[in-house]
């Protein structure tokens, strides 16, 4: 085994690593936002869970080169009816949230 494949090994162990943690930290941060966007509008949020829709690359405000994720998550007001939503961050950030009204109109969020 020649100490070059090692390195690369690592470095690829590495950001593997990196990628896995860094989506730990973003999944938290749109569960918390959904949990606290239900709880203000007296919904009940359903499942306690994000999914991962979408996740691409964007420069954030600083110009940076960001990960961005979507993440889909459902919510109830009744108990019988499942309405979803959904978090968009960039790194960390949530950037927007939004609810469905379930008739056609939902509500839209900016930033934390």
């Amino acid at each position: 085994m020649s100490f070059s494949w090692l390195i690369g090994f690592l470095v690829i162990l590495s950001m593997g690593l990196w990628f896995w943690r860094d989506s730990l930290g973003a999944r938290e941060q749109a569960s918390a936002a959904s949990a606290r966007a239900c709880r203000q509008s007296h919904m009940q949020w359903l499942d306690e869970t994000v999914v991962l829709e979408r996740l691409w690359f964007r420069r954030d405000r600083d110009g940076r080169l960001k990960l961005e994720r979507r993440y889909l998550f459902e919510f109830t007001d009744t108990g019988l009816i499942r309405r979803g939503g959904w978090v968009l961050l960039v790194g960390w950030r949530v950037e927007a949230l939004y609810m469905d009204g379930g008739d056609g109109s939902g509500t839209l969020s900016g930033a934390d």
